[in-house]
């Protein structure tokens, strides 16, 4: 058992959590770490306590990791893993693995012709962008791209919000936001943003083709010349004197209105 925070494994955990470590990612949390090993993510180390492997659960997880011969399986103490968790109430599990590639010519590779698509320019909350990471995958999402600026989708607060689905969904990071919207047009993708004042509901946009959702940052949401850059603009109808959403939740509603036209997920 190793009981000594200052370990060469616990140092590398936390240089991963706090994004010091660029070509890894830190995953916790029983769901998530058995998220992680069925997605195929390269997990390069895991870190375990003795209440976590006396768990079924928790033992099936270990094994696996083990039987994929790749990952450096190691018990620490309680105290160890709190040093390195990034939650209040660790549950005795973290991996440490290698960052998936998020760069553009894999997205492109793995996005269909018509896709629907979303676009987080400037989204600043992990939890927020994790919960429509979420949300995209559920209502049938082709991928996610976020701009240069956004927050990290594979940080430990994203890769908690999105439950997984950070792990499936083909994501492009880093993009500007002139590129983005240069990949679209270039694919005859039509760019739907939401505006307050916009002139039709987003239930009367087409939704049926090639379409991206582009959400701007959560205080503001996008910019005027931003917002008139793409090429539709749709509000959400809501009873005043209420004039916004949460991010995640404009998201969700204009993505089911998506889903339900394009026949996905049934309903």
């Amino acid at each position: 058992m190793i009981t000594s925070r200052h370990n060469a494994l616990a140092q590398r955990a936390r240089a991963a959590r706090d994004g010091r470590d660029s070509s890894r990612i830190f995953v916790e949390g029983l769901r998530l770490c058995e998220e992680a090993a069925r997605s195929g993510l390269a997990v390069e180390e895991a870190l375990f306590t003795e209440k976590f492997v006396a768990a079924e659960r928790g033992a099936r997880l270990l094994a696996d990791l083990r039987a994929s011969g790749s990952a450096h399986v190691a018990e620490v103490s309680e105290a160890v893993l709190a040093s390195v968790s990034d939650t209040k109430t660790p549950q005795g599990v973290a991996l440490v693995a290698r960052r998936p590639a998020t760069d553009r010519g894999r997205f492109e590779r793995a996005v269909p012709a018509e896709p629907l698509v979303v676009v987080l320019h400037g989204v600043g909350n992990p939890s927020n962008a994790g919960a429509m990471l979420r949300v995209a995958e559920a209502a049938g999402a082709a991928g996610v791209v976020s701009t240069a600026g956004s927050t990290d989708l594979l940080s430990p607060k994203s890769l908690r919000g999105s439950m997984g689905s950070a792990f499936r969904l083909p994501l492009w990071t880093g993009a500007r936001y002139e590129e983005v919207l240069g990949w679209c047009k270039g694919r005859r993708i039509l760019t739907v943003s939401t505006a307050l004042a916009a002139e039709r509901a987003h239930t009367e946009i087409d939704w049926t083709g090639a379409r991206a959702v582009v959400c701007g940052a959560e205080a503001g949401g996008l910019a005027v010349e931003e917002s008139a850059s793409t090429n539709i603009s749709a509000r959400i109808p809501m009873r005043p004197p209420v004039e916004s959403l949460n991010v995640a939740v404009a998201l969700a509603v204009v993505l089911y209105e998506a889903a339900r036209q394009r026949g996905f997920p049934r309903f």
